[in-house]
């Protein structure tokens, strides 16, 4: 799973981006829409999200730009955004267009599951993934109820932090996907600091999904749009 931020550094190259990404052989992939205080996120994708609020994107114009893609490309698209805006935009009507355009779900990272429940019953009830979160420190408790409130996946953070900085891969990194995968019966997700081919081989045996944002736009901006497809496709782990 792959991630953009819409808007960055225009809406025409997040387009060819997400057409070099499907064309790459991408299985899904994240709509950020931009938000001025994007917690969960490290100095790449903080820059990202402010450069595109400073060149006019809109909410909007993200639902128009999230409609398009996923009528043009066949692959799965979420909404990533921050509890502010689906709270602005109406928990209900912000499911409900989401499924309308076309998507499959949405990940908003700092809406725990104690307080977005109008938000978790509202995308069920638009057959939507209300995507919901592991992180190293969730006790097995803690997990098994996170578990029962999700759907589509569960997207288990690599470590602590914020996204684009390093992480061990490392036996803790083992037996803390372990715990995920005894206490999830969705599919597993891990993101957070994956970068090359060797991240995505470690991963192989205990994930079903790697996620790729920050690397990405490092790429994007030290090479140009262009270099996007070339480096998806080296991600790809050996058979």
């Amino acid at each position: 799973m792959t991630h953009i931020v819409m808007g960055y550094p225009s809406f025409d190259d997040c387009h060819d981006m997400v057409r070099q990404m499907v064309a790459a052989g991408v299985d899904l992939m994240e709509l950020q829409i931009p938000f001025s205080e994007p917690m969960a996120d490290g100095p790449v994708i903080l820059k990202a999200n402010q450069s595109a609020l400073e060149r006019g994107a809109t909410v909007a114009r993200c639902l128009t730009f999230a409609k398009d893609m996923a009528a043009r490309y066949p692959i799965p698209f979420l909404f990533m955004t921050y509890a502010n805006i689906p709270y602005r935009y109406g928990m209900a009507a912000f499911a409900k267009t989401t499924a309308d355009i076309g998507l499959h779900g949405a990940i908003v990272p700092d809406l725990p599951m104690e307080e977005g429940a109008d938000y978790i019953e509202a995308m069920h009830d638009n057959n939507l993934s209300a995507i919901q979160m592991f992180s190293p420190n969730t006790s097995d408790t803690r997990m098994e109820q996170i578990a029962d409130v999700s759907s589509g996946f569960i997207y288990c953070l690599a470590r602590k932090g914020v996204t684009g900085e390093d992480t061990k891969f490392s036996p803790d990194l083992v037996r803390y996907l372990s715990r995920c995968r005894n206490a999830a019966s969705v599919p597993l997700a891990v993101g957070f600091g994956i970068k090359d081919r060797a991240d995505m081989n470690f991963l192989k045996a205990m994930a079903d999904i790697a996620v790729i944002g920050s690397q990405t736009i490092r790429v994007m901006e030290e090479h140009g749009v262009n270099a996007v497809r070339e480096f998806i496709q080296d991600l790809f782990p050996a058979a």
